[in-house]
């Protein structure tokens, strides 16, 4: 369990990149947790994610990804063409930060927020901590 995704359970565009990332992810190598459960809670504390931290963020190992580093390096493991953005991270992270931050800021009015988790398949559920 090296690479934990965590992640806005209540944001509609961020499920929907969880489901993205599955559907890629043809070896599995992610597991995923929702930042409000105590899993993600949990993590982190672990990894002294400070609370101002409004992200996507990437676990791996001991290494902890936030923003734009955090979803170029999923993308890197990610089947076909997707492969390709893992080179964005030449970009200086201000740069890439800046147009991550603008989704993240206004997330919620373009795409909404949940109002139930969705059930996944009994397979795509072991996947989730």
């Amino acid at each position: 369990m090296n690479k934990v995704i965590l992640f806005d359970g209540e944001c509609n565009f961020c499920d929907s990149s969880v489901q993205f990332i599955i559907k890629r992810d043809k070896k599995a190598l992610y597991k995923f947790a929702a930042i409000q459960s105590d899993v993600g809670q949990e993590r982190l504390r672990k990894h002294n994610v400070p609370a101002n931290i409004d992200s996507f963020i990437l676990v791996d190992g001991e290494q902890c990804y936030y923003k734009s580093s955090a979803a170029l390096r999923v993308c890197k493991d990610l089947t076909t063409g997707w492969k390709l953005l893992y080179c964005l991270l030449i970009v200086p992270r201000p740069i890439r930060d800046y147009f991550y931050n603008i989704v993240a800021k206004n997330r919620y009015k373009w795409f909404g927020k949940k109002d139930s988790c969705m059930l996944p398949s009994p397979e795509v559920k072991k996947r989730f901590l």
